[in-house]
């Protein structure tokens, strides 16, 4: 007996009471179609033994399973649900996956898409004119306190927002930029290098890694040279507030110059060296040169001042001897 059929157990009753059976005897209960009546069971006329029997072989016949399905979702809000769980469940994989070294962004835009579709296909439902459609919106995204869908769909777009993957990607997240992808290639090529001139010395006793440093400046100073460009193109678009490039490009740069200078121990002449080393050994010198150039002009002086005096003194000298004579 399902729980529907003893909710109409009392209404059993009060029908084999109208055929004189009551279990209430003191007090015979009468059914009728006025207030009393639909105080007692709700109907507008009298009811039958044979009226409520048939409702109650009607509930018979559901059972616990139909009402268990009445708590289920429609197939189509399931199919949704199943939709986004999939997505999910690739989206999570790629994150996890491209965690170390960070490859967020470049591995996991589509999947990253494919989930702000299913979202959208979700949510779409709810100003749908459809009375189906709008349950299942709701039942996915406001019948709750939890709410799993609106969670999960928040902690992909932090994710993506602080990683910056939308400096990285095309309008629409279509696929990588065009800086991002000339920035992989050089990087590839760096690491390249890396690897072949680190490969020559393996026999050697000791790690000389001047070779790495002499063969692989050009592909790092083309690197570095992009990586300081496209930190600028990205300022002057948000020259309101500070931005950083996406995490990608940003942990790949480290690593490159983690091995350059600090593995490898090499060090980029930079082009402006020798104006540089001039200026400053222009300003090293210059009190030099003005205290010699002083000292030069002050005996100059000295020399114009005393050479009259000598010229007087002699010719006072020939006066008086050609006077004694």
């Amino acid at each position: 007996m399902g729980p529907a059929t003893v909710l109409l157990l009392p209404g059993v009753l009060l029908g084999l009471c109208s055929a004189g059976d009551s279990p209430f005897p003191s007090r015979p209960v009468v059914l009728q179609s006025g207030p009393e009546g639909r105080a007692l069971g709700g109907w507008r006329r009298p009811l039958s033994l044979e009226l409520l029997l048939a409702e109650a072989e009607d509930l018979s016949r559901l059972g616990s399973e139909s009402l268990r399905d009445l708590l289920e979702l429609e197939p189509d809000c399931r199919e949704l649900l199943a939709a986004f769980a999939n997505s999910s469940v690739r989206l999570t994989g790629c994150l996890v996956r491209s965690a170390r070294p960070v490859r967020l962004c470049q591995n996991c835009y589509r999947q990253f898409r494919e989930i702000n579709d299913q979202l959208e296909n979700i949510t779409r439902a709810v100003g749908n004119t459809s009375e189906s459609s709008s349950k299942c919106a709701k039942s996915l995204l406001m019948s709750d306190r939890l709410q799993i869908v609106v969670i999960l769909s928040k902690f992909f777009n932090d994710t993506w927002e602080k990683a910056n993957c939308g400096n990285c990607l095309k309008n629409n997240s279509e696929g990588l930029s065009n800086s991002t992808v000339m920035f992989l290639a050089l990087f590839n090529a760096s690491l390249t290098c890396f690897e072949h001139n680190l490969q020559e010395q393996e026999g050697s006793l000791v790690n000389n890694y001047t070779q790495v440093c002499k063969n692989c400046s050009v592909p790092y100073k083309d690197l570095n040279a992009l990586y300081k460009r496209m930190q600028e193109s990205n300022q002057n678009h948000d020259a309101e507030e500070q931005s950083h490039l996406c995490i990608d490009v940003e942990d790949a740069m480290n690593i490159t110059r983690r091995l350059w200078s600090r593995t490898f121990n090499c060090s980029v002449p930079f082009s402006d060296t020798v104006s540089v080393v001039a200026v400053s050994s222009f300003l090293l010198f210059l009190p030099v040169v003005f205290y010699l150039s002083s000292f030069l002009h002050s005996k100059q002086k000295k020399r114009i001042l005393i050479l009259p005096k000598r010229i007087q003194s002699t010719a006072s000298l020939v006066n008086i001897q050609e006077k004694s004579h």
